[in-house]
C-alpha cells in the first residue's frame, strides 16, 4: 500500500518509519528543506530509541522516503496521513492552518479518489472543516472527484513510541464510509495479526477520545501531586499510598507517579485546547482547570523547597531536623531568597521525561529560569538533551559532560529527570565534589536512609 505523510515531526517520521517496516510504500514530506536532506542522508531530528536504525532500514529496503513536495506523488497514493503540527494559539485553542494548508494541496492536485486521514491532534469538528477544504479547491477546478476523511490519532509516548506504535494496545479510527473502513483495516492489519483491535467510531468521536485520554492521564498526575502536597503537611508518605491505591484494580498503577507535573508536547496543549473547546461552547472544564493549575505548581515545588532549606540555614535553625515541607513564614521565605543568591546549583535532567530530548513545557526550563531570576549560578546535565537547551537556554547556564562535573561545587543538587544513569551514582564521589551535600528529587527515585546515611540531607516528592 502506498501513503504519504505530510509532516516528519514526532509523530509523522515515527507513522512513516513504522508503516514501512510493515511493509507499506511511504513519502514522508515537509516544507522543511533542509531536515528532508538530512533524512534522506538519514540523519534524524529527534531522539527515540530504534528510530534511527529504522529509518535507514527502510530507506535501503526502498519502501521509506522523503520529499518536500507532495504534487508529483499525489496521483501514486491512496491515503495521505496529515500529521503537521497543531500548536496553541495564544488563547489555548489549537492553530490548525497547517492542517488545512495540507488540505488545500489535496484539493489543488488529486486527480483520483484519496483517503485523507488526520493524525494530527485537532479539535472536534476539524474534519468537517477540512472536508470543507478540499471541496473548495476541487469546485474551483470543476471537478467532481470522491474522496473520504478519516481521523486516527496517536497514542505514542516519547521514549517508548516504536513499541507503541508497531504493538498497540488499540488503534482508534474514525470514518465515514465502508471504503476509508476497509483501507484502514488494511492498513493496520500487520500490526495486530495476533490482537486485531480497531477500535472504529465517526470520526467526531475519534477527535474526542485523543483529547480525553491526554487529559485523563494529565488529572492523574495532577491528583497525585495535589495529593503528595497534602501529604508532607500531614506526614503522609505519597510512595506508599500510590502502591496502596495502584493495587485497586478499578484504579490501577499507571500515572500515579508524583513528581515535577507534566509536560512535552501533547499533555499541556491538549488540555488547553480541550478546555478552550468546551469554553467556545459555553462549558466549563472544571476538573481540566484545576489539572492546569496543579501542574504550573507543581513545577515550582523543588524550587520551594530549595528556598526553605536556606531559609533556615541563614536563620540559624536547625536546619536538618526542620520540617521543610510546612508553608514557610514570610521571614524564612525572604531570607531564603537572599540566601540562595550566588549559589551554585546542579542540575541533573532537563528533558521532560527520559528517552527523549524534548524539553518543550520541561519542569526543568521553570525551575532553571527561576534560579537564574534568584541570581544562582546553574550547571545541568542530561545524556540527551544538551543540544536542545543549549537552545532554548543560550549561554544562561553551565553545560557539564557528566553527573560529576555537574556535582562539582554545587551548593544542592536537583535531580528533575530520572534518567537511568542517574539512578546509582556512587554518593561518596558526589559528597566530595560539592560544597554542601543536599538533594532535592523531584521524581523520589533515591531512599532517604540511603542518602543521610551518606552524609546528604534528602528531600523529595510527597514525604515530609
Amino acid at each position: 500500500m502506498k501513503i504519504a505523510i505530510v509532516g516528519t515531526g514526532y509523530v509523522g517520521l515515527v507513522s512513516g518509519a513504522c508503516f514501512a517496516e510493515n511493509g507499506s510504500e511511504v513519502f514522508c514530506v515537509d516544507i522543511d528543506k533542509q531536515k528532508i536532506e538530512n533524512l534522506q542522508k538519514g540523519i534524524i531530528p529527534i531522539f527515540e530509541p530504534g528510530l534511527e536504525e529504522m529509518v535507514q532500514r527502510n530507506q535501503k529496503a526502498g519502501r521509506l522516503f522523503f520529499t518536500t513536495d507532495l504534487r508529483p506523488i499525489i496521483d501514486d497514493i491512496e491515503a495521505v496521513f496529515c500529521a503537521v503540527g497543531t500548536p496553541s494559539d495564544e488563547d489555548g485553542s489549537a492553530d490548525l492552518k497547517y492542517v488545512l494548508e495540507v488540505a488545500r494541496t489535496i484539493g489543488q492536485n488529486m486527480n483520483k479518489y484519496i483517503l485523507f486521514v488526520t493524525k494530527s491532534t485537532v479539535p472536534v469538528g476539524t474534519s468537517k472543516l477540512v472536508h470543507k477544504t478540499i471541496q473548495e479547491e476541487l469546485d474551483k477546478r470543476g471537478l467532481s472527484i470522491e474522496f473520504d476523511l478519516a481521523s486516527n490519532p496517536e497514542f505514542l509516548k516519547e521514549g517508548a513510541a516504536i513499541k507503541d506504535f508497531m504493538s498497540p494496545d488499540r488503534v482508534v479510527v474514525g470514518v465515514e464510509s465502508e471504503r476509508a473502513k476497509n483501507l484502514m483495516s488494511i492498513l493496520y492489519r500487520p500490526f495486530l495479526l495476533n490482537n486485531f483491535r480497531v477500535i472504529f467510531m465517526d470520526v467526531a468521536s475519534a477527535e474526542m477520545t485523543k483529547y480525553a485520554a491526554n487529559a485523563m492521564l494529565a488529572t492523574r498526575i495532577s491528583f497525585m501531586n495535589d495529593i503528595a502536597n497534602l501529604c508532607e503537611l500531614v506526614g503522609a508518605d505519597i510512595n506508599m499510598i500510590r502502591n496502596g491505591i495502584g493495587t485497586d484494580t478499578r484504579i490501577g498503577n499507571k500515572f500515579l507517579y508524583p513528581g515535577l507535573g507534566y509536560g512535552g508536547s501533547c499533555f499541556p496543549k491538549d488540555v488547553k485546547a480541550l478546555i478552550k473547546t468546551a469554553h467556545d461552547k459555553g462549558y466549563q472544564m472544571q476538573i481540566l482547570e484545576a489539572v492546569e493549575n496543579v501542574n504550573d505548581n507543581q513545577k515550582m515545588v523543588l524550587y520551594h523547597k530549595l528556598v526553605r532549606y536556606f531559609g533556615h540555614i541563614a536563620l540559624n535553625e536547625k536546619a536538618r531536623s526542620a520540617s521543610l515541607c510546612e508553608i514557610p513564614d514570610m521571614e524564612i521565605y525572604v531570607a531564603g531568597e537572599a540566601a540562595i543568591k550566588g549559589k551554585t546549583i546542579a542540575i541533573w535532567g532537563l528533558s521532560f521525561k527520559p528517552e527523549t530530548n524534548d524539553m518543550r513545557k520541561a519542569a526543568s526550563v521553570v525551575v532553571i529560569e527561576k534560579l537564574l531570576e534568584a541570581g544562582c549560578h546553574v550547571r545541568v546535565y542530561d545524556p540527551v538533551a544538551m543540544d536542545e537547551a543549549k537552545l532554548l537556554l543560550n549561554d544562561s547556564v553551565e553545560y557539564c559532560k557528566d553527573i560529576h562535573s555537574a556535582a562539582l561545587g554545587a551548593d544542592a543538587l536537583m535531580l528533575l529527570t530520572e534518567w537511568k544513569e542517574f539512578r546509582l551514582p556512587d554518593w561518596a564521589v558526589i559528597k566530595k565534589l560539592m560544597n554542601i551535600p543536599v538533594i532535592f528529587d523531584g521524581r523520589n527515585i533515591y531512599n532517604r536512609q540511603e542518602l543521610n546515611d551518606a552524609g546528604f540531607d534528602y528531600h523529595c516528592i510527597g514525604k515530609a
